[in-house]
């Protein structure tokens, strides 16, 4: 490689047309790293020039922006940007306590105890001995829900859920190894981040269909969603789903810790506090067309994702009437149980304005609710965890769709 090839410091700092880095392999095999531009993409005639040659890993194109937001705790999936149910997992959302840690899985223990025959410690690579199991579930944190102001788009309404497919060994096999006391009913998820984060669990979610994961979408999990593994209990809000996990306790009763006490509650009106709400329930969203992306007059097809915590998705209904009347909207398969599904909907603009709107219904019989019903039935209250009201977008004379923040009909 001579001088030329090499890259200088000012390729990388230097001029706002920088817009990616592209692994490129040199004629001796050696991959190094070269920065594109989108000057130089746009402008080269892809038949008259070697492109770069295959290298360790992919890159997105740099006409893609797509991103998350993020924030001292949390980051938000782009769901408007995003193409089927399937999140990647770079774009998966992220809720901290105590920041990231840092794990050598070389290192890496579980502790099982408390209310068992066996206590044991198992390592990384004993947890991967057992058999796997492979599922596509989301995940949702129960505080998913901001509604405060016209400009809001999709990612920032409800952008802490996210779909992938988890891969990692059935907590239940891990019960039996142990050997659970038949009088235990609850157990203590323990995570090895700065916060220490811990959650009680009952004892009855862990042998139905909680999975202690290594994987996702094909590849180890990332540091950001527990690396070198994590909880994930199907259907069940976020912040029990422990990340880094490296202890549990089985107990005769919950352990009434910070997360389940002080937080991760909610008022139900009266003067009364609910605890233990695991369920994340049915919910939807249009996320196209949604702010801030205009339309214009004529056919459009409505697109968006609808899912429950408590099976699959039977029906998700769409107004374009400002909720006077509803129709089907045509579910794209498949439909999985508590899982993100994908729907459409075909409708005609005449320019007026209007209002769209999106429910969904799980084959409990769930509906999703307004938020008017919500406060209603939460004493006046708007906000918190696990609030997932119908929300509506406006859509302008002019084409500009924006969100309505009290979406009531």
């Amino acid at each position: 490689m001579n001088q030329n090839q090499k890259i200088k410091r000012r390729t990388w700092l230097g001029g706002a047309a920088t817009a990616a880095v592209v692994l490129v392999q040199t004629s001796f095999g050696k991959v190094m790293q070269r920065a594109v531009t989108e000057k130089e993409t746009a402008t080269s005639d892809p038949t008259k020039k070697l492109g770069p040659l295959p290298g360790e890993v992919g890159t997105r194109s740099p006409f893609e922006k797509l991103q998350k937001k993020p924030s001292d705790t949390s980051s938000r999936t782009p769901l408007q940007d995003l193409y089927g149910t399937l999140t990647p997992s770079d774009l998966h959302y992220e809720r901290h306590h105590g920041g990231v840690p840092a794990i050598d899985p070389e290192k890496y223990e579980l502790l099982i105890h408390g209310m068992v025959k066996k206590p044991m410690v198992f390592k990384l690579r004993d947890l991967k001995q057992f058999p796997s199991v492979s599922r596509i579930m989301f995940l949702e944190c129960s505080g998913n829900y901001r509604g405060n102001k016209e400009e809001l788009s999709p990612q920032e309404i409800c952008g802490l859920t996210s779909q992938s497919e988890w891969t990692g060994v059935m907590l239940s096999t891990l019960f039996r190894e142990v050997g659970v006391d038949p009088r235990a009913t609850w157990f203590l998820a323990e995570g090895s981040d700065a916060a220490v984060m811990t959650r009680s669990i009952p004892l009855q979610k862990g042998w139905e269909d909680t999975m202690l994961a290594y994987a996702q979408n094909g590849e180890a999990i990332r540091p950001e969603q527990g690396y070198p593994a994590r909880l994930v209990l199907p259907g069940w809000e976020g912040n029990t789903c422990v990340k880094w996990i490296r202890r549990i306790e089985i107990s005769d009763q919950p352990f009434m810790t910070r997360e389940e006490t002080s937080k991760y509650t909610e008022a139900i009106g009266g003067g009364k506090i609910r605890q233990f709400s695991f369920v994340m329930d049915a919910r939807s969203i249009i996320t196209y067309p949604a702010y801030p992306n205009p339309v214009e007059k004529g056919w459009i097809e409505l697109r968006g994702i609808a899912w429950s915590g408590r099976g699959r998705i039977v029906r998700v209904e769409i107004s374009t009437n400002d909720g006077r009347s509803w129709s089907a909207a045509e579910l794209q398969g498949p439909v999985l149980d508590k899982a993100h599904t994908g729907f459409r909907y075909l409708w005609h603009w005449n320019g007026d304005e209007t209002a769209i709107m999106s429910r969904a219904v799980d084959e409990t019989g769930y509906v999703q609710p307004t938020l008017k019903q919500l406060s209603d039935a939460r004493g006046g209250n708007t906000g918190g965890y696990h609030f997932n009201p119908v929300t509506a977008w406006i859509i302008k004379r002019d084409g500009r769709v924006l969100f309505r923040p009290e979406a009531k009909k």
